[in-house]
This record gives C-alpha cells, structure tokens and sequence, in this order.
C-alpha cells in the first residue's frame, strides 16, 4: 500500500527514468564519437555530461525533501520491483558496483568503449578511490547496525516494559501513542542519517570516478551506469509482468 510519500516519489521516479533513457540515448550518441578534435567536441560532451550529473542531483533532492517526512517508503520502496528492491543497498545502488562496470568495461574491450583504454595513472587514481569508498560503505554498515540495535537499547525496552504494565485499554492507547511516537521519532532520524549517509557515498564515487576520466570517458561511463539501472528495471517489471500471468 502506497503512503502519500511513497505516491509522490513513484510519479517523480517514473518520470526521472523516462528523462535518464533520453539522456542515455544522447550518450550513446555522443559515445559513437570516437576521436575529439576540437575544444568544441570537448565543451558539447562536458555539458552533456554536466546534465546527466545534474540530474542524479536532483533524484537526491527530492529523495531527501521526501525522506524527512517518511524514511521508511524509502527502505520499503513500492517504486521499485522486487528485483531492484534486492539488489538495493540502504536505498540505492551500492557504490563499489560502479568499481565493478569500470572492471567489466575495461576487461571486455568492448569495441568504441574508452573505458578500456584507461591509462596506468587513471588505473592507480581509480584503485585509490575504490580502497576508499569501500572504507565509507563499512562506516554506513555499521551505522546502520548500529541503528538496528538500538530498537533494543534501554529507552526502547522501558517503553516496552511500561505498556505491559497499562491496564485500561483507552489509558494505554494514551500512554502507548505519546511514548510511542517519542521513541519511533529517534529511530527515523537514525534510519534518514544512515540514508543520507549511504546516498553521500554515491555520490562521492561518481564524482570520484568522474574526476579521474576524460569528457568521452565520462560519457561511456555514464551511459554503461545508465544502462545498468534502466535494464535492471525494465528486466525487474518483466518479471513481475510474467508472475501476475502465471
């Protein structure tokens, strides 16, 4: 069942995604270019890149506008299939995953794909980088474990404790709603911390990564991350299509 948060973010991610396919076919475009000649060439691919980094910005936006007024949709998010939902990490794509295309790309050769051509000095900055995204994602996942124990920490278990002791069924809706709401309001604002953290982290890879590439570097990346999300979720809504048949 949709929440009012969960009902205004599907209508904005619907809409987000549709917006990140036509960006992906403008870098799939741009990606067919494979010598730059001028300072031109390079300014076009810049800005288009610009746009597509702008646009991840602005999922983050919304995503932490809307989260403050219910954090859970985003851990349950009715959005999202239960493919994506699996392959989530405290709400969004893991960061080394992206550590993970660059290998992909760089291994396959895939024909056109600058990603294989990344110099000695890219390689060892993008190492550098991976060694230390993944030292943040440990800091998230003991954040978040940390939050998970809490639920049990003395306040919670009090709470507990005190509502056993309510006899009258009216006094204890009272009682329960008012401390209820106390102790719940701690647990969002660690489980918003945990997101938001996770989503810094995200963010910091891509533009880690970013930083490190040249603009048609940039432009495969992107369209290789792009593509992954959008066939993760096509692929995801396909299998939910073939179950409700069955």
């Amino acid at each position: 069942m949709k929440g009012k948060v969960g009902e205004r973010f599907s209508e904005f991610f619907e809409k987000w995604i549709c917006q990140l396919d036509e960006y992906l076919q403008l870098l799939l475009k741009a990606s067919e270019q494979r010598v730059i000649n001028t300072v031109c060439d390079q300014r076009e691919l810049q800005t288009l890149v610009s746009k597509v980094t702008q646009h991840y910005k602005d999922y983050f936006t919304i995503k932490w506008c809307l989260a403050h007024e219910d954090v859970l949709a985003f851990f349950c998010p009715v959005w999202g299939s239960p493919l994506e939902n699996a392959y989530s990490w405290f709400t969004g794509w893991k960061p080394s995953t992206i550590f993970k295309l660059i290998h992909s790309s760089g291994i396959s050769r895939v024909p056109g794909s600058s990603l294989a051509e990344l110099t000695q000095e890219q390689l060892r900055k993008i190492e550098e980088l991976r060694v230390k995204i993944r030292l943040e994602e440990e800091k998230v996942e003991r954040e978040m474990e940390r939050q998970q124990v809490a639920v049990a920490d003395r306040k919670m278990f009090e709470l507990v404790r005190l509502t056993g002791r309510v006899k009258d069924s009216e006094t204890m809706d009272q009682f329960d709603g008012r401390l209820m709401e106390v102790a719940l309001k701690g647990l969002m604002a660690g489980l918003e911390k945990v997101m938001k953290a996770a989503d810094c982290v995200r963010l910091r890879t891509l533009k880690g990564v970013l930083d490190v590439l040249t603009p048609l570097q940039c432009v495969n990346f992107l369209a290789a991350t792009s593509t992954l999300q959008i066939q993760i979720r096509q692929w995801g809504k396909r299998r939910d299509s073939l179950n409700r048949k069955e």
